[in-house]
């Protein structure tokens, strides 16, 4: 869900709450320049920001393996009753 932005303004936490859809290319172009305009004056967002995108980018790099079967079980058996107990 996008975040409404004020024209003029944009604070941290609209940031942290719209950086998904800020990399994808997917924010209106006035958002987009209103976030890159608050990144450039705040070193907070700019560590945020490559922290997210790097973290993105090593998510990419992953390779698939395949879960061991025990371990299978034990997570389905959690999921399981936490669905039980909901």
């Amino acid at each position: 869900m996008r975040t409404m932005v004020e024209p003029s303004e944009i604070e941290c936490r609209q940031i942290a709450e719209l950086i998904g859809d800020y990399l994808d290319g997917s924010l209106p172009k006035a958002t987009r320049e209103l976030i890159d305009w608050h990144i450039e004056s705040c070193g907070p967002c700019v560590a945020f920001v490559n922290t997210y995108r790097g973290t993105v980018d090593a998510a990419k790099k992953l390779r698939e393996a395949p879960i061991p079967p025990e371990l299978k079980q034990r997570l389905l058996s959690v999921l399981r009753a936490r669905r039980a107990s909901s």
